[in-house]
C-alpha cells in the first residue's frame, strides 16, 4: 500500500522541494501539501495520512502546536519535523516524533527517514512520550550550547557524574538532559545494560572482559581511549545472562 503523506510547510520552494524529493524516493507515494498548520488540519479532518511532514516555524500555528493537537486524536499519523533549528528536537522527542530532519535535507537522509516510516518499528508505537528516545535511535545530547541527535549505535557508554549523565562516543563525549537511570529506560536493552550505579554500556561496543577484584569486572569499549568501565558484583549476573557466560 503506498504511503500518504501531508507536508506542511509555509516557504513555497520547500514545499515544492519536499514533495520532489520524496516522489523521487517513493515514486508510488501519494503526497498533499498545505501551507499552513490550519490548512493542514483541514486536511487532516478530510483524510487518511501515514505521516505528516511539518516544518516548525511557520506563522499562525506552529508545527509544535500542530503535532500536540494531532496526539489528540484517536489514532494520529507518524510526525517527521522539518526544519532549519536544531534546538527543538528535545521537544519533537517528547512529542513522539518518527524523526527530526535539518534543512536543507540531504537525500540520503530522507530514505533512511522514509525506510523507517515502511518498516513496522517506524510507525508510532503505543508507548508513552517517556519512552520515544528509545525507539527513534537517537538522543538528544548537548553540544557547544546546541542541542544535536546522536545516533544510539555511536554511543560506546554513558556516565553518571553527580546529577548528569554524559554519553561517550568513540572520540567525543557529551552531556544529557537525563540521569543514568533516565537514560536507562530511553537506550534500547539490549545492547544497552546497566552494569554499575555510574554506568550504563553499550555491549556492542564491548571488545574485552577482565577480573578486577573483590568479584568486580572491567569492560574495555572500543572508544579511542580504551575507556574501562568497572562491573559491579551485583550487576555481573546481569552481564553473564546477557553474554551467556
Amino acid at each position: 500500500m503506498s504511503l500518504r503523506a501531508l507536508v506542511v510547510e509555509d516557504e513555497a520552494p520547500a514545499r515544492e522541494e519536499l514533495r520532489f524529493r520524496l516522489h523521487e524516493i517513493d515514486p508510488a507515494a501519494q503526497i498533499e501539501l498545505a501551507a499552513t498548520g490550519m490548512e493542514a488540519l483541514r486536511l487532516l479532518r478530510q483524510h487518511r495520512f501515514d505521516v505528516v511532514f511539518a516544518d516548525i516555524m511557520m506563522p499562525g500555528l506552529s508545527g509544535l502546536e500542530l503535532v500536540e493537537l494531532l496526539n489528540e486524536l484517536p489514532e494520529p499519523p507518524a510526525v517527521v519535523f522539518v526544519t532549519a533549528y536544531d534546538e527543538y528536537a528535545l521537544q519533537a522527542f517528547d512529542l513522539r516524533a518518527v524523526d527530526y530532519l535539518l534543512k536543507p535535507v540531504a537525500p540520503d537522509r530522507l530514505r533512511e527517514t522514509l525506510e523507517r516510516l515502511h518498516a513496522p518499528r517506524g510507525r508510532r508505537p503505543p508507548e508513552p512520550a517517556s519512552a520515544s528516545s528509545a525507539w527513534l535511535e537517537r538522543l538528544p545530547v548537548e553540544a557547544a550550547g546546541r542541542t544535536i541527535l546522536l545516533d544510539v549505535a555511536e554511543i560506546r557508554f554513558a556516565e553518571a557524574r553527580d546529577d548528569i549523565a554524559y554519553v561517550r562516543t568513540y572520540d567525543k563525549l557529551y552531556p544529557t538532559r537525563f540521569s543514568l537511570q533516565e537514560l536507562e529506560s530511553r537506550l534500547p536493552s539490549p545492547p544497552f545494560l546497566r552494569i554499575h550505579r555510574a554506568y550504563l554500556a553499550n555491549m556492542r561496543r564491548v571488545v574485552e572482559i577482565r577480573p578486577y577484584f573483590n568479584g568486580a569486572y572491567l569492560l574495555k569499549v572500543d572508544d579511542n581511549l580504551g575507556s574501562e568501565l568497572t562491573v559491579s558484583r551485583g550487576r555481573f549476573k546481569d552481564l553473564r545472562a546477557l553474554l551467556r557466560l
